[in-house]
């Protein structure tokens, strides 16, 4: 593990909140490593505490998306962004999730060859296009997705998942924030 989770000088606080240190006992317990981003964010903890609450309400809440589907739109979004910590991270979700490392590749490198059925087509398809031309969606695009099976509520978690990792990939490039060599390895 790296000391900075990223390019700034901005080490963690020290000691700190109980709830946030908490959270990383439970990080630490659960996955064997604090994520580089929750250090990252660290240095404050509001910002941590908004940035977690806003992740785990996004990719952990009740939603019509499955788990693997939420991290098949983050790796999507992250490879068009090429987000480095991005797509090692949620690469190494999809291939754990899925059970299968050959999809974590192909979603990384082009999402188009990956054996999708209809349902993620138009699922990745559509964060895609929010992620190169937003401003293009028209209601053409939500009626794909509801063509598909997804309800209005589905669709407003594809594009929450697809903004959030649009937000979260330029602030990982921004300030060079690197994965955990632990997500290298991980379910290959």
């Amino acid at each position: 593990m790296t000391d900075k989770p990223t390019a700034l000088d901005l080490p963690m606080a020290d000691p700190l909140p109980a709830a946030n240190q908490k959270y990383f006992d439970v990080c630490q317990e659960k996955l064997g490593m604090i994520p580089n981003v929750l250090r990252a964010y660290a240095f404050d903890a509001e910002k941590l505490d908004t940035f977690s609450a806003l992740y785990n309400n996004i990719m952990l809440a009740d939603s019509g998306l499955s788990k693997l589907e939420r991290e098949m739109i983050a790796v999507t979004v992250s490879s068009i962004n090429k987000c480095y910590y991005c797509l090692t991270a949620h690469g190494a979700a999809v291939r754990q999730l899925s059970g299968d490392p050959k999809l974590g590749e192909m979603l990384v490198m082009n999402w188009r060859v990956a054996p999708l059925d209809a349902r993620q087509t138009a699922m990745l398809g559509f964060a895609e296009k929010m992620t190169v031309a937003s401003a293009a969606i028209v209601e053409a695009d939500r009626d794909t997705l509801r063509g598909v099976g997804f309800s209005e509520a589905d669709i407003w978690d594809i594009a929450a998942t697809a903004s959030f990792y649009n937000m979260t990939n330029r602030m990982a490039s921004a300030v060079d924030m690197r994965p955990n060599d632990e997500y290298h390895s991980q379910a290959r």
